[in-house]
Order: C-alpha cells, then sequence, then structure tokens
C-alpha cells in the first residue's frame, strides 16, 4: 500500500494507525519486548542491581503502540563495557565530532570531552583552522585535525581541489572510529557544508555510525537523503530543529496530539535512521516503537547541553553495537543499538544535570554539568565491583 503524506491527511493516519496495531501484535514486536527486557539481568557486570523490567508502560498511540518509559538505568549497566585489564588504548571507544569553525568552538569540544568523560578511550575533532588552536586550548585531551575550510579562505577555482584533499585526510582515520558526530559549531557555510555531505557519504559507506546535531540538522533537512534508509543514522533535534524536519519531510506541521504517531512516520518516511525528539521527556523512535526518558535532569537550560548529549549517545552508541555484535543476536531481532545509545545517553545527562545544579543551582554552566559525568555513571554502574 503506498501513500503520499501530503499535508497528513485522514487516510495515511488510518493506515498508521492500521500498521501499528499489526506491528505491536506481531510476533516480532514481542520479540523486541522480551530482547529489551534482557538487557535488565538481576546484576550488571559490576554487581549493581537492575530493575525487575527495562521498560515500563507509559502512554498509548495507535501508529506506534505503547510508549514505553525505558529502564534506562538498566541499559546502561548493560551495554557499558567493564573495565578490564587485558583491554588495550582504543577498545573503550574512539569518537569524532566533525564540527568548529570561527565562530563556534566550544560546541565541538563539548561533546568531544563528554565523549571522554563518558568513558571513550580516544576523542577527535576536526574543525577549521581557525577554530583548532581554540579548541587544542581547551584541553590536551583532544585529538585536534585543522583540515576543514569555509568559503571566505578558499578562491572559486580552488574549491574541488580543497575538498578531495579535505575527504582524504578524513578518509585516512574514518575507518577507526567506533562514531561520528557531525554538527556542533559547524555553522552554515556553503563550501564546508558540502565538505561535509561528502565525509557523511563516506562514513556510511563504511558503516560508521553518525549522530546528527546543531547545524548538522541544517545540513540533512535539506538533503535528506545523507540519512535516507541508514539504521547507523541517529538525529537529535530540539523543537525547533524538529519543526523543521516535520515540515520538510512530512509537509506538516508538530501534531502534538499524535506526537508518537507523527515521529514514527517521520522516521518510517526517511528510512531506518533513529530520531531523539529532544524535549521535557527525550522521545525516541527507529521508526518500529517508540520509547522515552523521562527522568527529570535541571531547570537550569544553559547551553551547551545538546552537545553533552550528542557526545554521550556516540559512546553508547558504540557500546551498545559492541555489545550486541558480541552477543551475536539474529540481525532480525536484535534490539536496534542505536536506540539503546539514545536511552543511555539521555539518561546520564540528566542524572548529571541535576547534580550540578543541586551543587550550583542558578549559576550552573555546561562545564559544571560534564563534570558530574563520571560521577553519575559510577552511581549507576561502580567501576569498582
Amino acid at each position: 500500500m503506498s501513500l503520499s503524506m501530503g499535508a497528513c491527511p485522514h487516510a495515511w493516519r488510518h493506515h498508521l494507525h492500521h500498521r501499528g496495531r499489526m506491528w505491536a501484535a506481531s510476533p516480532a514486536f514481542r520479540r523486541q519486548l522480551v530482547l529489551l527486557r534482557s538487557l535488565a539481568p538481576t546484576t550488571c557486570a559490576y554487581g549493581g542491581r537492575a530493575s525487575s523490567s527495562s521498560l515500563r508502560p507509559h502512554a498509548m498511540s495507535a501508529a506506534a503502540g505503547p510508549v514505553y518509559e525505558a529502564d534506562a538505568e538498566a541499559v546502561v549497566r548493560r551495554i557499558t563495557p567493564p573495565l578490564d585489564r587485558a583491554r588495550h588504548k582504543g577498545q573503550a571507544g574512539k569518537i569524532a565530532i566533525i564540527g568548529g569553525c570561527r565562530e563556534y568552538t566550544g560546541a565541538p569540544y563539548f561533546a568531544a570531552i563528554s565523549a571522554l568523560k563518558v568513558g571513550a578511550d580516544l576523542s577527535h575533532v576536526f574543525c577549521t583552522k581557525d577554530a583548532a588552536t581554540v579548541i587544542k586550548s581547551y584541553s590536551p585531551e583532544l585529538i585536534v585535525h585543522p583540515i576543514l575550510e569555509e568559503s571566505y579562505s578558499v578562491r572559486d577555482d580552488e574549491r574541488e581541489s580543497v575538498s578531495s584533499s579535505i575527504l582524504t585526510e578524513v578518509i585516512k582515520w574514518m575507518e577507526r572510529f567506533d562514531c561520528i558526530v557531525v554538527g556542533p559549531g559547524l555553522g552554515r557555510d556553503s563550501f564546508l557544508m558540502d565538505c561535509i555531505s561528502n565525509i557523511m557519504r563516506h562514513a556510511r559507506q563504511a558503516n560508521i555510525p553518525t549522530v546528527v546535531d546543531g547545524d548538522g540538522l541544517f545540513l540533512i533537512t535539506n538533503n535528506i537523503g545523507l540519512v535516507e534508509d541508514n539504521s547507523l543514522a541517529i538525529l537529535t533535534p530540539n523543537v525547533y530543529e524538529y519543526k523543521r524536519l516535520v515540515q520538510k519531510v512530512l509537509n506538516c506541521e508538530v501534531n502534538e496530539e499524535n506526537a508518537s504517531e507523527q515521529l514514527t512516520a517521520l522516521c518510517q518516511k526517511i528510512g531506518g535512521v533513529t530520531i531523539m525528539r529532544k524535549g521535557k521527556a527525550d522521545v525516541i523512535s527507529d521508526g518500529k516503537k517508540v520509547t522515552q526518558v523521562s527522568t527529570f535532569g535541571s531547570p537550569r537550560r544553559c547551553g551547551g547541553q545538546g552537545d553533552i548529549l550528542s557526545g554521550s549517545v556516540a559512546v553508547f552508541s558504540s557500546w551498545a553495537r559492541h555489545f550486541l555484535l558480541s552477543n551475536k543476536q539474529p540481525k532480525e531481532t536484535s534490539v536496534n543499538p542505536m536506540v539503546l545509545g539514545c536511552i543511555a545517553g539521555s539518561l546520564l545527562l540528566r542524572k548529571a544535570a541535576a547534580l550540578a545544579f543541586e551543587k550550583n543551582k542558578r549559576s550552573t554552566v555546561t562545564t559544571d554539568i560534564i563534570e558530574f559525568l563520571g560521577q553519575s555513571l559510577e552511581d549507576i554502574c561502580p567501576a569498582g565491583r
């Protein structure tokens, strides 16, 4: 059955309702629930207690079936790798942030340092030359590659050769990474956007999971083909970015009365991607089911928290992917590791934000929250047990 989304006509909603009821009743849906619950054993690798189930019914959606409140702590415990003396540098994750220009240097730093604070071994930043020295000055822990260029620094007759050179340099590193984050502090320079498009296409060919945030969402909203049918892509839009995505892809306005149904439709229309709609509750879907994390974080809404989230999601998604591959679950029944990464990243940010606010109240800023990422993960999954 083929239907055009148009302006979200009644026929399409009826179609989604019918498909949702079929999916909710299907053996595949039940297997997904069993597998998600299997991520919450009685004890984790560190001896921490897990709750009795990893998902709790929260609300109903005609298209997607139940919206489940994730037992996110159980997910974090299950996918976080143990600290094993036999491991070597890099096995706990190598993450790359693609972003950072002369106007925006904080966002890529926040994402990259958050990845390290969560537990990745190595964190790289690919940015413009103007941003590189500034980002390096924030922390010696980051590996900074000053290879991106903006239009003002490239002559028209050089564009093709410079773009090719940038891609060649990134390709040297790409297959080393467990996940990349595209967008923090990227800006919207046209030449830079073209270069990032080429990088995203190569990452897809190399099967590298990709988290798209910030200006990366502006890029893909105007070029959906960059993430279309990519099951390793995660989009993390805020309220405004989500509105633009819905308008562009579904050709209608955001419908809060049928929010779950609309999120499911958006994922299905793009094809295979995982979307985490950020808000009071972070609502996550891959087009098959809808999960949310509503643990309260902080009333302080300082800028930069989305960058912490994107770096954290990148690490947890790579861990979840490795965990599921190591357990050799059949592809047709396996839980989506991108969804698990979103659940874990959402919870960790919220817990860190709560701790930072408890200490700093109105003066809480992003760097305060980053400092509590380690304690938040330790509280959930102690490293010494």
